[in-house]
């Protein structure tokens, strides 16, 4: 026999968590439904050898993530700045310079100071008149529809490399673009993989320029997740189900009946769907989704991402004058960033491995892959950064129920085609709900896709959104 429900939840990752505890706050009955044997999604913490924990998945909040810092003050978690004191280090055709940040992330060259990297005038003038064309296009991005951008049509089945083509034939000019593609916190792509109107849109609603990696949870980012799911069992013990993959979801005029492997039944006045959209081919829908959303879905890929994490004794970057922020194009890592807290300890370096180099990477055996990642690291720090205590590295690709990170991308031509005959009408660029279904997962927000604070946003308006939906039930 079905068990009767409010809602249940798809996906016990941060927006999942979130929706299903605003819910939950206002006094409806939940379930949440998880495939994996864990929660959190890509809010994923590891214990280090030492004890001290570091985050495999997302790990930073931004200048204007207020939702995340909220949250974080509610669970009673603290946070402390990311370092970027000293200089970073910038590596581009085999040599390195130490230079300053930039003040301001628009007037940077992927944040350094621009006439400090001794780059050639006439190369570094490109590279300028290329990031302002670009600012010039951001600026005019539709954030809510996209599809309605002047041009919308041209710059969709233009890839990102072709853009950029057309501006400047100097491999420096096309970085800025090809990095925000791969490593910045929409990306994951390459830049042939998806339009120059997506990317575009990224920088439109998820800008670099109000810095998204401000600061750092202490503990590990992870251990939100965690707090949010046992404050779910403490007030509903039992509400939460791990490793039960959701199969399929049926509607009726009434309800909505969701088949999980392993369990019986359940039946719900909505379901909130909270997984990467490519996810959602996954589950068996009834009535099925619209042929728009199912197409949108086929154009719609995971960004190819792994995470390496390298401990050390003892921040020596520090006691150098540097700031941990590496950058450049060398074989592997594009970028190596800080993440240890003000003390020092644990003295961890995270560094990024990004689109097609995250799958041929992972396709290396163990012995290899170490001996690459540390060759970079070398390159950008020097030896001391080739004797980590600790080499700890996360494909997300090869995550099943993840299946990359960190977020989705579409292909040229999606937006003003799919993306736009699938759009709801609350003004949203994701596509609508169906029926009883809502969706929620940090791709399905309007404001910080790709992140945390993206994550919660789309969590509370899904909530949001059941909730109406089971008054509106309530009151027949």
């Amino acid at each position: 026999m079905a068990v009767a429900l409010d809602v249940l939840v798809v996906g016990a990752g941060l927006s999942g968590l979130i929706a299903a505890r605003r819910l939950q706050q206002q006094g409806l009955q939940v379930r949440v439904l998880e495939a994996q044997a864990r929660v959190g999604g890509r809010m994923l913490s590891h214990t280090l050898a030492d004890g001290s924990v570091v985050d495999l998945g997302g790990q930073w909040g931004g200048s204007t993530h207020y939702r995340f810092a909220a949250l974080l003050e509610e669970l009673g978690l603290s946070r402390y700045p990311s370092h970027y004191a000293g200089e970073g280090v910038f590596c581009w055709q085999g040599r390195r310079v130490q230079a300053p940040l930039a003040e301001r992330f628009e007037a940077s060259l992927l944040f350094f100071e621009p006439g400090a990297l001794g780059l050639a005038p006439e190369a570094l003038a490109a590279t300028q008149a290329l990031q302002q064309s670009f600012a010039a296009l951001v600026d005019q991005i539709n954030p809510q529809q996209p599809w309605l951008t002047p041009n919308a049509e041209q710059l969709d089945r233009l890839s990102v490399a072709a853009w950029a083509a057309q501006q400047s034939c100097l491999p420096l000019a096309r970085l800025p673009l090809d990095w925000l593609c791969r490593v910045g916190g929409s990306g994951g792509f390459e830049p042939w993989e998806s339009s120059i109107l997506h990317l575009a849109w990224t920088q439109t609603v998820a800008p670099q320029a109000e810095t998204p990696e401000a600061w750092l949870v202490r503990g590990g980012a992870g251990g939100v997740a965690k707090r949010l799911a046992r404050e779910l069992e403490v007030s509903s013990p039992g509400c939460l189900q791990l490793s039960a993959p959701v199969q399929a979801i049926a509607q009726s005029s009434e309800t909505a009946t969701v088949l999980a492997e392993g369990l019986s039944p359940l039946q719900a006045q909505v379901v909130i769907v909270a997984v990467p959209p490519p996810l959602r081919q996954s589950i068996r829908f009834d009535p099925p989704l619209p042929p728009a959303h199912q197409a949108l879905l086929q154009r719609t890929a995971m960004g190819g991402m792994t995470k390496i994490l390298a401990r050390y004794s003892q921040p020596f970057w520090r006691e150098q004058g540097l700031n941990g922020l590496g950058i450049g194009d060398q074989l592997w890592l594009e970028l190596t960033a800080d993440s240890a807290p003000p003390e020092g300890q644990p003295a961890v370096l995270a560094s990024f491995v990004a689109g097609e180099r995250a799958l041929n990477l992972a396709a290396l055996p163990a012995a290899q892959r170490r001996s690459l990642i540390l060759r970079d690291l070398v390159a950008y720090w020097g030896r001391a950064a080739g004797k980590p205590l600790e080499l700890v590295e996360q494909a997300w690709n090869s995550e099943t129920w993840s299946g990359g990170a960190f977020t989705s991308f579409p292909a040229p031509g999606s937006w003003t085609s799919h993306a736009r005959l699938a759009a709801g009408r609350d003004g949203g660029p994701g596509p609508a709900s169906h029926g009883r279904v809502f969706w929620a997962g940090t791709e399905a927000s309007p404001r910080w896709p790709g992140y945390f604070e993206g994550a919660i946003e789309a969590g509370e308006r899904a909530a949001a959104a059941a909730a109406q939906q089971c008054t509106a039930s309530h009151q027949f």
